[in-house]
């Protein structure tokens, strides 16, 4: 175990995220033995001209103007920054030295922020782990020589328009860069092998409030006007690049006794789509991380219909964890990653196994079925998954100290000529 060290984390979430984050849970698992210091993101220049209005914005701007601190103390041994210096945005530069050069003076912005942050906490001889900010962290490692750098890969994020244009090229150099890079997936941990030997598969953790509620919740108010029928629900966000519109189109039609539930922000797709036409499907809408529990105890089945392509193929299914820790029959999208839950879920490969898996699920559900999900889902815990992090740094220290006993070539071979 990593203990009584100081970690830098920086990525792409920040800690005001309304949704589930792998990077906080993290953070907090890192937390528990050693002194954190989690970085939001920058503000940029067009998320200040187009999000002015947003909350989490105005709060930047307002760190930035110096009317709010900084540094703030969120738990013990966790401080968050947010960088009172704006960077530019520059992704709509095409690859050039101009883009290198501009890219390289936000780092440093962001760098100088963090410095600040480093030397108000006293932090010394700190890990820095990235949670895949390919940009704005490309250069931090060498501006600001953390004792070891850690990539951290929980999504294909090339398969996305934005990271795509300067992520192919930048993405493959940090990860090389890096000393160690850990992540949630055998998948993604194997394309992070093909630039650097030192990548593992840390797997992922689950919400530990999950996996043991204190008392049953009360049933939502939305739930409770919904017509009879068997509740099948999704929660997370909608959208279309990631899910399977027509499978729950199928899933309605075919069934219009059973009530398709979905919770979560719709994207424009979502949106325009037939479901909304369909009586038994009800769409209620975001809702606070600590209340989405209270929804899944209350479905009959639960599911994760995942399209399969390249933003999904190497995804760790993190919700599966969250409805087998409440003991839920799970039916989902048959993928690399869900094949460590075939044994709990039912696995899909088209749309109408989809509607025959949720039948079986609803008929073949019982407490001992229940007791197996959770089970599982008990494992799949942020402290194992830190656990492998750690181990993951150590072998770092490890390989280090191994060097360092090690006589350096040259020198052995004057040694082997002496001795003959």
């Amino acid at each position: 175990m990593i203990h009584g060290r100081d970690i830098v984390i920086v990525g792409q979430q920040p800690w005001d995220t309304s949704i589930g984050s792998n990077c906080k849970d993290i953070a907090l698992e890192f937390s528990r033995h050693n002194r954190v210091l989690y970085v939001n993101a920058p503000l940029d220049r067009n998320t200040l001209l187009r999000q002015r209005h947003e909350p989490a914005v105005q709060q930047r701007r307002r760190v930035i103007r110096g009317e709010a601190p900084a540094l703030q103390a969120v738990g013990p041994n966790l401080w968050v920054l947010t960088p009172d210096r704006l960077i530019e945005s520059i992704n709509w530069l095409p690859a050039s030295e101009l883009y290198n050069a501009l890219n390289k003076r936000n780092n440093r912005r962001l760098a100088r922020c963090i410095r600040e942050g480093l030397n108000t906490l006293r932090f010394e001889h700190f890990i820095l782990f990235n949670d895949g900010d390919i940009f704005r962290s490309f250069y931090l490692k060498e501006l600001l020589q953390p004792e070891v750098s850690v990539y951290y890969s929980r999504d294909n994020l090339l398969a996305t328009d934005y990271w795509q244009k300067h992520g192919r090229r930048l993405e493959p150099r940090l990860i090389a860069q890096s000393d160690v890079c850990v992540a949630n997936s055998g998948y993604l941990a194997d394309y992070c092998r093909r630039y650097n030997a030192q990548a593992f598969d840390v797997g992922q953790g689950c919400d530990a409030a999950l996996l043991a509620p204190t008392a049953p919740a009360p049933v939502p108010f939305e739930l409770l006007g919904l017509p009879e029928g068997p509740r099948i629900g999704y929660v997370g966000a909608l959208t279309s690049r990631r899910l399977d519109v027509d499978a729950l189109l199928a899933i309605s039609r075919q069934r219009p006794g059973w009530q398709l539930v979905l919770v979560g922000p719709e994207d424009e797709a979502f949106r325009a789509s037939a479901l909304h036409q369909q009586p038994n499907v009800h769409f209620l809408g975001p809702r606070p991380p600590e209340q989405l529990a209270g929804y899944v105890q209350h479905f009959d089945v639960c599911l994760n219909p995942q399209l399969i392509n390249p933003m999904t193929i190497g995804n760790y299914p993190r919700k599966v964890d969250e409805y087998l820790a409440l003991g839920k029959p799970v039916v989902a999208t048959r993928t690399e990653a869900m094949a460590a839950f075939e044994d709990c879920c039912y696995l899909a490969d088209s749309a109408g196994e989809y509607v025959e898996f949720i039948a079986l699920a609803l008929r073949q559900d019982s407490p001992a079925r229940q007791a197996q999900r959770r089970a599982l889902a008990a494992t799949h815990t942020w402290e194992n998954s830190v656990a492998k992090i750690y181990a993951a740094i150590e072998s770092c220290y490890a390989r280090r100290a191994a060097a360092l006993l090690t006589p350096p070539a040259r020198a052995l071979r004057h040694f082997t000529r002496l001795s003959a």
